[in-house]
Order: structure tokens, then sequence, then C-alpha cells
């Protein structure tokens, strides 16, 4: 949707007051560890954009709350398995030996969208390690939830994932499908189904030199996510509302966790979803 489209559509700005009021209705509270999945145009037209958004988080969940996003950079990925779009086979050693290092302070997110991508340069946000799949929070249990990101599974035992899991957290989807809920990859790792493994190289900072560091991981599928976020809401349920115009889910995240590791030991194939 453009700018224009945005305007057009709304009846007047979401702001700030607009957006912690619409938060606090949908029940996200102050002390709360809260995981955003987040699509900025689905808000409609925000004064301020992924800053107000960001203020408002902040202002509702106090700095006794954490809040948590994906800031993942998946250009640190095997660019041989690249699809969207992929790159000629003759390019693929080159972007290995010659892809900057991972540098949490400044590698720019890929595919997350405006919010996370602001989100991880604000004041007082950490952000963790891992050069694929990094996390970055803020708040009373930042540092918590991000240190000691493991560089195998990153996305399993070891990641800001199961310590947001840990903490009893929320995962709050905002304009955004079950498709792009990270934490059902926690429960890939924790269930019980025949997996397929993946090794990988990426590019890291160690000691002021570049390093390739090794990483291995599930080969992990979000294809049946949607049908399980859809069976979540049918048996289980969450708390839907909007949050500016944006159709906002809020669920326990032990709760969606917990159901998908149950669902994917009943519904995953061998071969896969």
């Amino acid at each position: 949707m453009s700018e224009a489209d945005a305007i057009d559509r709304a009846d007047e700005p979401v702001t700030v007051s607009s957006l912690v009021a619409d938060l606090r209705d949908l029940g996200v509270e102050a002390g709360d560890t809260l995981l955003v999945h987040s699509s900025t145009s689905a808000l409609g037209w925000v004064s301020g954009g992924p800053l107000a958004v960001i203020d408002a988080f902040q202002e509702v969940l106090t700095d006794a709350g954490t809040l948590v996003m994906p800031t993942h950079t998946t250009q640190y990925t095997d660019p041989a398995d690249w699809e969207a779009p992929p790159v000629p086979d003759d390019w693929v050693d080159s972007i290995r030996e010659s892809r900057p290092p991972y540098r949490p302070e400044v590698t720019p997110t890929r595919g997350m969208g405006a919010i996370p991508e602001c989100f991880r340069n604000y004041p007082d946000v950490v952000r963790s390690c891992h050069p694929q799949y990094s996390f970055a929070a803020w708040g009373g249990a930042a540092d918590a939830v991000v240190t000691d990101h493991g560089l195998d599974d990153p996305l399993g035992e070891n990641s800001p994932l199961a310590r947001v899991y840990d903490r009893d957290g929320d995962v709050l989807l905002l304009g955004v499908g079950h498709d792009s809920n990270t934490s059902f990859h926690l429960s890939e790792h924790r269930a019980d189904f025949q997996k397929e493994r993946t090794v990988s190289t990426a590019p890291i900072l160690e000691d002021g030199h570049r390093v390739d560091v090794e990483i291995s991981d599930l080969e992990t599928s979000t294809a049946d996510f949607d049908a399980l976020g859809s069976a979540f809401e049918r048996e289980v349920g969450l708390v839907s509302g909007a949050v500016g115009a944006a159709t906002a889910r809020l669920a326990s995240q032990r709760a969606l966790v917990d159901f998908a590791v149950e669902w994917f030991e009943a519904h995953r194939r061998p071969d896969g979803p």
C-alpha cells in the first residue's frame, strides 16, 4: 500500500497515544515480556512511522517489561540456497568470500520490515550475536533474552525464543499472519518427528578479524504455519483486536509452542509438511 493509499483509507492518523490505548485494550501490560512480529503498512498512516510504534510499546511495557523483535539477517545464509531471488551459480563463492562480517551494532535486517529495522537502532536496545537469526530486545530482561544465542540451532533451545518461553512471555502478531510466528520454529526443535539438518557458514567479527563460523541447523519450514495457527485459534484461542488499522493477535508464547509441538507430531510427515 502506498502512503497516498494509506492516507485515503484513514479517517485520522494513528498516533503514539492511540497506539498506547489500543495495545492496553488488547491486553498488553506493564512488565510483560512481549515478542512482536509486525507490519508497518497494516497499521494505517502512522504519525512518526516506526518510531511512534516503538515509543508506544515502550510506554505500555515500561522499563519493567521487555520488548523483543526478530532482527534476522538472511543475507548471511548460504547463497547457494537463495530462491527469492536466486543468484547465478558462479556468484556463490564470490558472495561467500566477500560478505563483510556480521556485526550486531550495524548490520541491517533483511525482510523484517521497518519496525524491527528501526528498533535495532534504538537507545538501550541489545541485539544477539547470531549472524543469521538475531533478535533485539529492550527493557528489564533484554540482556537475559539475547545473551548466549547459540550458533547451532539458532531458533532452538539456546535462542532468545527459548528465553522468552522461560519468562512466560507473550507473542503479538501485529498486522501479520501465523506464517510470521517464529516461536513455531522453537516447536519444530522440540517436536518428535523426522528432521533434516543443514550446515552453512557465515562471517563474524572476532578479535577484529573476519572469521567464517559453521552453523548447524534444522531444515525448518513455514509451509504449514497458517494451518497450525488456525488450529490454535480454534482449539485454544487468543486475544484478537485492532491496533491502529491492523488486526492484532495476542497469545501466550508457552501455549503456542506447547500446542505446536503436539500439532507437528500429529501432522508432520517424515518427509516434511
